[in-house]
């Protein structure tokens, strides 16, 4: 089987639309939540977020960067994150010049979980106010999950597989898992993968708050919302942003000097099949995900050195997959770190598990396990385990682990070592 490795990241989240200010305020432990700005959201159970800020800030995004003013008017903004990441990815990875010949074996697996809920939301309001004439003629086109792949697609003249996912939560990482699978059967020399969301709209929030989901909590003090691990967890924290990889064959990215950050060597799966929003009780998905990718990688359990845990902040989901991991790695828990990154970027969806898959990357680069922020009062059933609480940490990273968990039951795990 072909080997995968990862020459080229990409990133807009709430803490930095680059990978480098993005890790930077990662590593000093930064919240991204605010108050919402892009709506007001007084009257709302929840008003606060981890929005992308605007290009004047001091880390915010411009999207004029590396997306046509005109796309920009027809799509939503999940997709502008993503082409941007995408792009970011390619000028990393040194592939913007490919060759025709070359842009035939590289393709795209970037997905959503949710995708246009904003300009879903807005065209039904011009539909029900000025009738069906007045609805945007690039509707369909601008809201549609696959569409990341596509703009990337035809922005960069890239004719190998073009693939979207779609699993909730664990979207970001199952894309980059298929994506490495279309490498080692040959479908590709090359693929950029990952996900994007932008779901930060009125009915984004209603919906998952009435689902229960959302912090509601912390409307003083937003930056505290996201509390993984922690007794006063209420809920996760809306986030939204892109993460995008380049996967690339092994042996052709050695011959043509690429600079290689990591190889992905395993990929788990598995399903629930229990409830549509609430976790197996035993964490019995997260555990056969995180088993199947340790098996498939060859690695001993005692070589993982991180796990990027799923770590949402909500009072059922963080215990269950801490059990699940305790579960499988055993006495080995001891000597490795779990940290979620979700206590400063909130959760981005189907972004996550690409953002964070990211940010195990760099944490083997840099030799630095990123920090659980807001982990004031450890809820029972942690001791023992290194959560990296609110400061990061210096240690050995070889190895690691990264879990995405989704509604529906839908589950990923991703293991990369360094090379």
């Amino acid at each position: 089987m072909r080997r995968v490795v990862v020459t080229g990241l990409g990133l807009v989240t709430p803490l930095g639309a680059d990978v480098e200010t993005a890790w930077s305020n990662i590593k000093a432990g930064k919240s991204g939540a605010a108050t919402i700005t892009r709506f007001d959201a007084t009257d709302y159970a929840c008003d606060y977020a981890c929005e992308v800020k605007p290009a004047d800030h001091e880390y915010g995004f411009d999207p004029n960067k590396r997306v046509d003013h005109k796309v920009q008017r027809q799509v939503d903004p999940f997709i502008i994150y993503g082409i941007d990441a995408a792009g970011q990815a390619m000028e990393d990875a040194g592939l913007i010049d490919a060759s025709e010949e070359e842009r035939l074996r590289i393709g795209c697996s970037i997905g959503a979980g949710i995708g246009g809920l904003p300009g879903i939301e807005s065209e039904s309001l011009v539909l029900h106010e000025k009738g069906p004439r007045r609805v945007s003629p690039h509707f369909v086109h601008g809201r549609l999950i696959n569409l990341i792949s596509g703009q990337v697609s035809i922005k960069y003249g890239l004719m190998g597989p073009n693939h979207a996912v779609v699993t909730a939560c664990s979207t970001g990482a199952h894309s980059i898992g298929d994506a490495g699978r279309m490498i080692q059967l040959g479908d590709a020399d090359v693929m950029l993968a990952g996900g994007a969301e932008g779901a930060i709209c009125p009915i984004g929030i209603a919906g998952f708050a009435q689902a229960r989901a959302l912090s509601t909590n912390f409307k003083a003090e937003p930056h505290r919302g996201s509390r993984p691990y922690d007794k006063d967890r209420d809920g996760f924290v809306m986030g939204e942003g892109a993460g995008v990889v380049v996967l690339e064959e092994y042996e052709r990215a050695k011959k043509r000097g690429a600079k290689i950050y990591a190889e992905l060597i395993g990929y788990g799966m598995s399903g629930d099949a229990y409830h549509v929003t609430a976790p197996h009780p035993e964490g019995a998905g997260a555990f056969r995900a995180m088993k199947v990718a340790m098996e498939r990688s060859g690695l001993d359990l005692g070589d993982i050195d991180y796990i990027n845990a799923h770590g949402t902040s909500t009072p059922l989901g963080d215990e269950l997959e801490l059990g699940a991991v305790r579960r499988l790695f055993g006495n080995n828990i001891a000597n490795l770190s779990m940290s979620s990154t979700k206590s400063m970027i909130g959760h981005l969806l189907g972004g996550a598990g690409a953002v964070e898959t990211i940010f195990c990357i760099l944490a083997m680069r840099d030799q630095i396990a990123p920090p659980t922020i807001n982990l004031e009062n450890p809820s029972e059933g942690v001791e023992g385990v290194d959560l990296v609480p609110n400061v990061a940490k210096e240690r050995k990273i070889k190895a690691v682990l990264n879990n995405s968990f989704g509604f529906g039951g839908t589950n990923a795990s991703l293991v990369l070592r360094a090379v």
